[in-house]
């Protein structure tokens, strides 16, 4: 099935449920299909061919979800990225892709005509809407060969460098979206609070999975102001909510959160790296209605790889559980051999969900897809009863001299002190010792915590070889526009402290 008609079951049999709401604006999945139809035969017009690049620079938005859908039916590739670049990145994007349109709406256009201004790109622009659609066109797909086509093109995060493109075809993202449905138990029933960007690939799969199943997108792109985001999932009665580790953070330290029933609240889901134990079981003790669910996955994977059940979540703490339906999940050693329950190895997936392959990248694809199989770069063990533990990015651990570090481990323990609001600890060039541990700390607001007090807390609960021999408070993290801390930009800052350990 390709995906955007397993997308719009719902516009056939349900054509008046809403699947998405933002600022007041509703659509209803048969509103949705008949705009979605009108957008394809636009872009067909304008000479959009089966397998044409459309890039989507919107935000979340009803446009977006239109423009989304209108681009599958047309036999286009979707290709969306954040309207926060700056001209170098989306001239470097555009360059990759070759795009035969750029969808925007009025207020993303500003930005494009900046950047056009200092670039001097040429773009065939498309600018959606309603006026777009008061006329509609009623348009039939394309016929494309199958659903092994390519359906989306969507860029790494970039934290280590160029990013890359994920191509990921009708299969890869059908089959991941079914496999999400099957284990959160999505019905039309329910509806998600949308504060993950589309662009990236964990929103993504908030979009399939939700109107897949016939379910409501509520989108609010405000959560700078945490309360605003929680009244509205109060005032439109979501069942499920997403998030990375900041947002939680956020949510219980910069936000009335425990002063909202949120009754209707029935998961939550959180992924995008690992979130500290001691947040997870704040939060579930705000939250104690909501079955949080712990998930890890991979764009190259359409999204999602394991997830923890709600069950499970206080026994097996730090576990990122077991792969999901349909997905078969490896620890390997460097020779491909398997390895036994405690022992560290990578992760290594197969199933219909893995990429196609790196966009013009033959030879990073080469790296990471092998027989069939992707190898991730995390480092896991697997206890005795099957749960996944990660213990870090290959690139990621700290190499001090004989030992090996995963920074999770200290950035969790520090992360058990509620004044702590996130932190991440990163290897820095050291003369005798390769790299040494320096930690960056974010406190929360009026927090009188001391660094003393973080490394007394650290000695208490870390092995000398662990302990950070740098500490500095900044008041933010750098992180991608999806929420990843760029840990390659704190290794490259100098220690304004010299405070040591």
């Amino acid at each position: 099935m390709l995906l955007h008609e397993a997308l719009l079951q719902a516009a056939r049999v349900t054509p008046d449920k809403t699947a998405v709401v933002h600022q007041g604006k509703r659509l209803s999945y048969g509103e949705l299909d008949n705009r979605s139809s009108t957008l394809a035969a636009l872009l067909v017009k304008e000479g959009v061919k089966t397998g044409d690049r459309v890039v989507l620079f919107l935000e979340n938005s009803c446009e977006y979800v239109t423009a989304f859908l209108g681009v599958l039916k047309a036999g286009g590739v979707v290709v969306p990225m954040s309207v926060q670049m700056v001209a170098r990145e989306f001239s470097s994007l555009l360059d990759d892709c070759t795009p035969a349109v750029v969808i925007a709406d009025k207020k993303s256009c500003v930005t494009l005509g900046r950047i056009q201004q200092q670039k001097e790109i040429a773009l065939r622009l498309m600018v959606v809407s309603d006026d777009l659609f008061l006329s509609p066109i009623t348009y039939t797909a394309g016929n494309l060969a199958d659903d092994t086509a390519l359906a989306s093109i969507i860029y790494t995060s970039g934290t280590t460098g160029k990013p890359k493109g994920v191509m990921l075809s009708h299969r890869n993202l059908v089959s991941n979206s079914a496999s999400i449905i099957r284990y959160l138990q999505l019905t039309s029933s329910d509806s998600v609070m949308v504060i993950l960007p589309f662009y990236y690939s964990y929103g993504n799969s908030l979009l399939t999975t939700h109107l897949m199943s016939g379910a409501t997108l509520v989108i609010d792109n405000r959560f700078l102001y945490p309360n605003m985001v929680l009244e509205t999932m109060e005032a439109e009665k979501v069942t499920g909510f997403a998030g990375v580790p900041s947002h939680f953070a956020i949510l219980l330290r910069k936000s009335a959160l425990k002063s909202f029933t949120l009754t209707h609240l029935r998961y939550v889901t959180q992924a995008g790296g690992a979130m500290a134990p001691a947040l997870i079981k704040e939060f579930t003790e705000a939250v104690p209605h909501a079955a949080f669910f712990v998930m890890y996955g991979q764009t190259e994977a359409s999204a999602r790889l394991s997830y923890l059940e709600p069950a499970y979540v206080k026994e097996k703490t730090g576990s990122i559980g077991k792969a999901i339906p349909g997905v078969e999940l490896l620890v390997l050693n460097e020779q491909g051999e398997k390895m036994k329950p405690g022992e560290t190895g990578e992760i290594v997936a197969a199933g219909p969900n893995v990429m196609m392959g790196y966009w013009k990248s033959p030879e990073e694809t080469t790296r990471v897809l092998r027989d069939n199989r992707l190898y991730t770069g995390d480092l896991a063990r697997i206890d005795s009863d099957g749960f996944l533990f990660i213990i870090s990015r290959k690139k990621d651990m700290i190499k001090s001299g004989a030992n090996r570090i995963s920074p999770l481990e200290i950035e969790e323990v520090v992360c058990q002190l509620k004044e702590v609001l996130e932190c991440s600890a990163v290897g820095i060039p050291d003369e005798l010792l390769g790299e040494s541990i320096m930690l960056f700390v974010v406190l929360a607001e009026g927090s009188s915590l001391s660094k003393n007090d973080i490394l007394l807390h650290c000695r208490q609960n870390l092995a000398v070889y662990k302990m950070p021999k740098y500490l500095e408070f900044v008041p933010s993290l750098p992180k991608t526009s999806s929420g990843k801390v760029k840990r390659e930009e704190l290794k490259s800052r100098k220690c304004s402290a010299e405070e040591k350990s």
